[in-house]
């Protein structure tokens, strides 16, 4: 008898626990839904990421990121709450409560997602931290460097990859560091250093900020891996999901070349079971996440596919003119792979 009462209690714990932890799946995303809008903290101002013009409207990858969730959620990527934040303010923001998701390029590390109680979800943005020097200084490699001042900017994983990369070479630095990037691209033009060092994709958006762009380069050596992604609490698995798997339809999309010019043909008319899953035709994998089955649709008719934000943000139709390289897909030459709905 005592053996069955153990039995009960444990099931009677069972059970109450997973209740607790199906309650606490599905806070973030009841709490969007009942607030109407997505709370996404970004970039202070970083063109090509996120940048609001002077009409206050946000731009850029990592803002298309958050429209695409709005998208899935809503059926309406406007309906999102952008709020600015500097490196050392993010991860606060989103502990605390103030942001839903956190999509700032952000380095993906195992500090960062193991003791911060936070989830990377996916990558958005394969980097390298690299250097942007004057042309007149005649340096061709990081052997060069010796003895030189870098501008750095602080609370980023770029400071911990110096002291990595320049000491077990032997190579002398000095840094200087800033709070945000626009103060270090005005630290490194009024020649407060002799380098700016951050990840590519910033430095080639920095750059454009510079008084004569064309008087530097990027040099083409790399000292870090920088996958960059939006980040979300740990705790909530179906939020967790929700925003990975809206990074996973965009991808997909691409690779069906399924874009927002043919996504209602293609749904009209699936060439294919894929394509029928993807946007709902076929399947419940909307109502899995918690969603419409149209939710893939929404993003892509609403916000695009990878490819098509990529082009218009960072790529070939943007300023910064960045090409895919490891950004392309996995068919194309790039390492771009997203699971398949299915």
């Amino acid at each position: 008898m005592r053996n069955n009462n153990k039995t009960l209690v444990a099931l009677s714990l069972a059970t109450l626990s997973f209740g607790t932890a199906a309650s606490a799946s599905a806070a973030t995303l009841d709490e969007v839904k009942e607030r109407g809008e997505l709370h996404c903290g970004v970039n202070v101002g970083l063109a090509g990421f996120s940048s609001s013009d002077e009409d206050g409207t946000w731009q850029g990858l990592d803002v298309e990121t958050c429209r695409a969730v709005s998208s899935a959620i809503f059926g309406d990527p406007d309906k999102v709450a952008f709020t600015p934040l500097t490196a050392k303010e993010r991860f606060t923001a989103l502990q605390s409560g103030e942001i839903d998701v956190l999509s700032r390029n952000t380095t993906w590390t195992a500090t960062r997602d193991n003791s911060l109680g936070l989830n990377f979800t996916a990558t958005t943005f394969y980097d390298g931290q690299g250097f942007m020097v004057d042309k007149e200084l005649g340096i061709e490699s990081l052997d060069d460097l010796n003895g030189a001042s870098i501008c750095i900017q602080s609370g980023t994983t770029h400071e911990l990859n110096l002291a990595d990369y320049f000491p077990s070479r032997n190579i002398d630095i000095k840094t200087v560091t800033f709070d945000t990037p626009d103060q270090t691209a005005q630290g490194f033009a009024s020649g407060r250093c002799d380098v700016l060092t951050s990840d590519t994709s910033q430095l080639s958006a920095l750059r454009l900020q510079l008084p004569e762009p064309d008087s530097v380069e990027i040099l083409t050596e790399l000292i870090s891996k920088e996958p960059l992604g939006p980040v979300v609490r740990q705790g909530d698995d179906q939020w967790f999901d929700i925003v990975k798997w809206t990074i996973f339809a965009m991808v997909n999309a691409e690779e069906m070349g399924v874009n927002s010019d043919n996504v209602d043909e293609m749904k009209q008319d699936p060439p294919n079971p894929g394509v029928a899953r993807l946007l709902g035709v076929d399947g419940t994998y909307g109502e899995q996440l918690g969603l419409g089955n149209d939710w893939a649709y929404n993003i892509i008719s609403q916000v695009g596919n990878y490819g098509e934000v990529f082009a218009d943000t960072v790529g070939e139709n943007s300023p910064l003119g960045i090409s895919r390289g490891m950004n392309a897909l996995w068919n194309e030459g790039g390492i771009l792979y997203a699971p398949p709905v299915r």
